[in-house]
């Protein structure tokens, strides 16, 4: 979503959260429905509108650790200070950095905030290339984690890939975070809100796609399937396939918002949120979970 709109929604939400302080509904809840394809819903949980509501991630380093997720309400006063104002969906590599994605306004740059497995905070940030938007949804690290993939929104026929910040030694906190090739998809996608690597050359992403013109159907659940695994140095095709409609439930009317996606490898479990719509956002927005059938 452009990052104008987004602020306003995130405005929305800060109001909506004050006037839900006096209010109590009661929700009608549909049973859970069968995934068409490779995916079955297994169940759900709601999903805070202010720090659940943008994206999510399992962390594998340290052992036990909680999921982490972001929203308007878990950017830190300091990045926001300084225009990023809007947190993306985030990505964990297997061996315990975890990046979210950042963007601002205006300007000619986005940025990637990581946290190293001892803690550490550093901020990298990258200048638009030719022709490259400014919004900044999400990020995903291959899993020898050398590499992340990024993407843009609106309609689009390709994915960044960038040096991992932090991880790969090409990269550093003082300088440009460049990228270094593309994935080239055979399917154009749209509003794609996150993308999680399920296997060495496997995506799962999330469509927030409000027309259904490309697949047939709104908020499609994604498979992106690469030619090879990202290397840096060349780039990659990405076979598209819609494998679902996500799931669309709530006691209001109106229209949903599909943000973030997980793969969790250890458990096989797939996540995703959805935002539901109008004042519903504050009370039966889902992060619903999947099993591959």
């Amino acid at each position: 979503m452009p990052a104008r709109t987004r602020q306003r929604r995130h405005t929305a939400l800060a109001g909506l959260v004050t006037l839900a302080t006096a209010a109590v509904l009661s929700l009608a809840v549909s049973p859970p429905a069968t995934a068409a394809g490779t995916w079955t819903e297994t169940g759900s949980d709601r999903a805070d509108p202010l720090t659940e509501s943008q994206g999510l991630t399992s962390v594998e380093v340290p052992a036990n650790s909680p999921n982490r997720y972001t929203g308007i309400g878990t950017i830190p006063l300091g990045v926001s200070s300084r225009g990023w104002n809007h947190v993306g969906d985030p990505d964990a590599s297997y061996n315990g950095y975890y990046i979210e994605p950042y963007q601002r306004d205006s300007g000619n740059s986005k940025m990637y905030r990581v946290q190293a497995p001892g803690g550490t905070w550093s901020e990298y940030v990258h200048t638009l290339g030719p022709g490259e938007a400014l919004n900044n949804s999400w990020d995903a690290v291959s899993p020898d984690g050398q590499w992340m993939l990024s993407g843009e929104w609106g309609t689009m026929t390709r994915l960044l890939v960038f040096p991992t910040p932090g991880i790969n030694a090409a990269t550093s906190p003082s300088a440009n975070l460049p990228q270094v090739s593309t994935v080239r998809l055979d399917h154009a996608v749209r509003d794609v809100q996150g993308c999680d690597f399920a296997g060495p050359t496997t995506l799962l992403c999330s469509s927030d796609d409000p027309e259904g013109s490309l697949f047939g159907i709104t908020k499609p659940l994604l498979q992106i399937d690469l030619s090879a695994a990202p290397n840096g140095s060349s780039d990659v095709t990405g076979h598209v396939t819609a494998l679902r409609q996500l799931p669309l439930r709530s006691s209001c009317s109106g229209g949903f918002e599909a943000e973030g996606i997980d793969y969790d490898r250890r458990t096989g479990i797939l996540r995703v949120i959805v935002v539901s719509p109008g004042f519903c956002v504050l009370t039966d927005s889902k992060t619903y979970k999947f099993s591959r059938g």
